[in-house]
């Protein structure tokens, strides 16, 4: 694991994701070095901000603002400013060894899906909603692991930090107290978050193994949404939906795939966390001051927002 206090080496990527990062992103590798400079040096004039300086986390900023340097200071100030306003995520526990974390990964929630290494398609998330005891765990502790894996993603997984991700909501199991567990001011605060201030970007949420009635509402309704939502979200009772986006090779037998269990894929994921021990202990320290921040007024008004500038979150109004 590298010092994320100092600079590292940023890792190449493969010939398709180079083009699409050209094409897409206006990526110009000539000048990824200068880029990465100017945003660290940047960072380190901000006497509110504490943050991760190695290439590759500045560098998932940079893509995830498509080459804007203004845009990119914005994000990542605001990745850290927002944290403090979801300390039921970004607490304590949030750490590679904590029992309760572990404990979840073994329960299988979330799986993330290897992709082939030539494949440029956005990477792939399961949450498996109802494989959890409600009774057990809260909410929120699926989020901090979520949260963690998703830091992962944005340091390692080209895929994601070109192409996006895509994430399948398996509904298989779902009960009652699933649902009365969801915690909606919760769901609204991270979903802005994660829209906000992560790099990587959301392609698309699909829902599969949907009770047939929630399918049946979902779709009489889909003409009233915006194209954007109607074209990224999708729900399905068909337990063979998911090829319709993820090649059938890649998915644990569970999946009617062909690669391997899920137990497999916990195993490699409770390896790949661990491996991360050191990072996620030193982003302890990582944060924003507001009693710090010199600028207060910022450029905000250019960027939209769901919360304050402190990070205090705003209720929406919906007409």
């Amino acid at each position: 694991m590298n010092n994320i206090n100092g600079s590292s080496d940023v890792r190449p990527l493969r010939e398709g994701l180079q083009r699409i990062a050209i094409e897409e992103l206006n990526e110009v590798p000539s000048r990824i070095s200068a880029d990465i400079i100017a945003l660290r040096d940047w960072l380190q004039k901000q006497p509110h901000l504490c943050s991760c300086l190695t290439d590759q986390f500045l560098l998932s900023f940079l893509r995830g603002s498509k080459f804007s340097l203004e845009k990119a200071k914005h994000k990542i100030d605001r990745y850290y400013t927002l944290q403090a306003a979801i300390p039921e995520v970004f607490n304590e526990h949030r750490l590679a060894d904590d029992p309760q974390v572990l404990q979840i990964i073994r329960m299988g929630v979330i799986l993330r899906i290897p992709l082939d290494e030539h494949d440029t398609s956005p990477a792939v998330t399961i949450i498996r909603a109802g494989a959890y005891d409600t009774a057990k765990y809260k909410f929120q502790d699926i989020i901090r692991v979520g949260s963690m894996f998703g830091e992962i993603m944005m340091l390692e997984d080209d895929n994601a930090n070109v192409s996006g991700y895509i994430e399948f909501l398996d509904m298989a199991g779902i009960t009652a107290a699933n649902l009365f567990a969801l915690q909606p001011n919760l769901l609204s605060k991270f979903s802005a978050f994660a829209d906000e201030a992560m790099p990587t970007r959301q392609k698309g949420i699909h829902f599969i193994n949907a009770p047939s009635s929630f399918e049946s509402g979902f779709n009489s309704l889909r003409s009233l949404f915006p194209d954007k939502i109607r074209n990224r979200v999708s729900v399905s009772s068909d337990p063979e939906a998911i090829f319709e986006r993820v090649r059938r090779e890649y998915l644990p037998k569970e999946y009617g795939g062909t690669k391997g269990t899920i137990q497999d894929i916990i195993g490699q994921m409770e390896q790949k966390l661990l491996s991360y021990r050191d990072y996620f202990e030193q982003s302890r320290h990582f944060g924003a001051n507001e009693k710090l921040r010199e600028d207060y007024a910022d450029n905000t008004q250019n960027f939209p927002s769901h919360f304050g500038l402190d990070g205090s979150f705003r209720m929406l109004d919906i007409d």
